[in-house]
């Protein structure tokens, strides 16, 4: 699963990296980004990239109550393509998600060990995510949820799931226009190879979704 994240560059990074033209609303930094929190991410709306804040948690477009985000801040990759919350957000509302590390709590004897997450050989990346749009008793959400996989040998270590990281030359192809069967879509994340990761233990400060500062990312033995 992925339960937090960070990200740490600043803004005129992530328009380089992205190729993106417009200058993003109220862009911030976060050393500990939660569920529940506005997360930045990128879509493609027909004529360009966009990016912009969603919040973390899927609530769909046909829920009667918005809790439910707060249980869908994950999807299985492997199942999306058949679950009503998901399916037909695999045709037609796929994001990116910005980050430039995770962070993941591996079980020890005595404790949960968090540990934050990199690519070995670049910084920013983009996560697979889905999005939706939710419309209420006059109350609108942007929603989104970030997809996952069984993990890699690196990660079985530390954790029996991980966030699908997307390679640099497949970020457009996951946010193309173009409306897909929403197999199609799974068979393309099936499909990716993951770019190696390196890995750090941080201090219980992270734990706590209050703390955002760079006491959170400080290596401990």
């Amino acid at each position: 699963m992925c339960g937090r994240y960070t990200l740490l560059a600043d803004e005129l990074e992530v328009l380089k990296e992205f190729d993106l033209e417009n200058r993003i609303e109220s862009y911030q930094t976060s050393f500990n980004i939660a569920p529940g929190q506005q997360v930045l991410a990128i879509i493609h709306n027909g004529r360009e990239k966009r990016a912009g804040y969603l919040r973390w948690g899927l609530v769909p477009s046909w829920s009667k109550d918005e809790k439910i985000g707060y249980k869908m801040i994950n999807a299985r990759s492997e199942t999306a393509d058949e679950k009503p919350s998901f399916k037909s957000l695999m045709a037609q509302k796929r994001c990116l998600i910005v980050a430039d590390s995770f962070y993941e709590w591996k079980k020890t004897e005595r404790n949960k060990q968090p540990k934050r997450i990199e690519l070995k050989n670049r910084k920013l990346f983009a996560f697979a995510g889905l999005w939706d749009k939710w419309v209420q008793d006059g109350k609108t959400l942007f929603t989104c949820t970030i997809l996952t996989k069984d993990s890699n040998p690196f990660m079985r270590d530390i954790h029996p799931r991980m966030p699908i990281i997307l390679p640099k030359d497949r970020e457009d192809e996951w946010i193309t226009p173009q409306k897909l069967q929403p197999g199609r879509a799974k068979q393309f994340l099936q499909t990716i190879e993951m770019e190696k990761l390196k890995a750090y233990n941080v201090g219980d400060y992270v734990n706590a979704a209050k703390h955002n500062d760079p006491q959170c990312i400080q290596p401990i033995a």
